[in-house]
């Protein structure tokens, strides 16, 4: 008997297609001083991602509490909650929907410079950021402000449906949206789902979305009372630390001349925001 997937007719899976490219294209976030707001290809269902991201994010806090290294410094534990809480608490300027995420924040015992914040609002800080760096409270706003810009933005969805197309074709993407029940487009989504995390991580972002993170993190940290200056400085910090063996979190954030010299370009544009935090205003 002919599959499913081979049964439907080509041009309705074109039509599938062309209609989730359609209807995948948009910007996650409003408009706002930071003045992002680049269409996105976001092909993947928001749940499927968010899901996968839960599960990826539980494992790590699984293997980090048998290692005993989950939140083993209660003081920095405490330290980072309270500058991821005000930082998270301005985030409905961007995106009011993540007001309800589920959000999670937690430090690891590591001695890589490096945080992530994984889709749905799952921030993890390494301990290293503050051993090793000896990162302020303004220059931890500006990298935990910048992950979470990331999964405002939805970075991770975009690049996990850049990825799919690419592995398993239109054609399969075409049939899964028609709800195709096909076994071979089975096959890829079971795929799809068990790589989920692991593109996350894998693949790195693209020089747009970390200009975008860049500023709207810069601007998330200001509105939350963090000096704005701090991400500069933050970067400088990082690129002095690179030596033979870059820090983890230069080799999937890449550091530049031009990357700071827009820092200090973006930083006047939001320091009133900071001011205004700062005054109660």
């Amino acid at each position: 008997m002919t599959p499913l997937f081979k049964r439907k007719p080509f041009s309705l899976i074109i039509s599938a297609v062309l209609m989730a490219y359609l209807s995948g294209c948009a910007t996650t976030t409003q408009d706002s001083v930071s003045g992002v707001k680049r269409t996105q290809l976001l092909l993947l269902p928001e749940s499927q991602v968010t899901n996968m991201s839960t599960q990826a994010y539980t494992q790590t806090l699984q293997d980090a509490e048998k290692k005993k290294t989950l939140n083993a410094n209660k003081v920095q534990l405490e330290r980072v909650r309270k500058i991821s809480n005000r930082l998270i608490a301005q985030v409905g300027v961007f995106r009011p929907d993540a007001t309800q995420w589920k959000w999670e924040i937690n430090v690891e015992n590591n001695d890589e410079l490096n945080a992530y914040c994984m889709p749905g609002g799952k921030i993890m800080v390494y301990s290293g950021l503050m051993d090793k760096l000896k990162a302020t409270d303004d220059e931890l706003a500006a990298v935990i402000g910048h992950e979470i810009a990331h999964a405002l933005r939805e970075h991770g969805r975009e690049r996990m449906s850049q990825a799919y197309v690419q592995q398993f074709g239109l054609q399969a993407l075409g049939a899964v949206l028609s709800s195709s029940a096909g076994a071979v487009v089975g096959n890829a989504s079971m795929q799809a789902a068990n790589m989920g995390s692991q593109l996350f991580f894998a693949l790195p972002n693209g020089r747009e979305q970390e200009r975008e993170a860049d500023r709207i993190g810069l601007e998330l940290a200001a509105r939350a009372g963090y000096n704005p200056d701090a991400a500069v400085t933050l970067w400088q910090k990082m690129e002095a630390q690179a030596g033979a063996t870059p820090p983890e979190f230069l080799s999937t954030h890449p550091a530049s001349a031009s990357r700071i010299a827009e820092l200090r370009a973006l930083a006047p544009k939001v320091r009133p925001l900071y001011n205004a935090a700062k005054t109660g205003k």
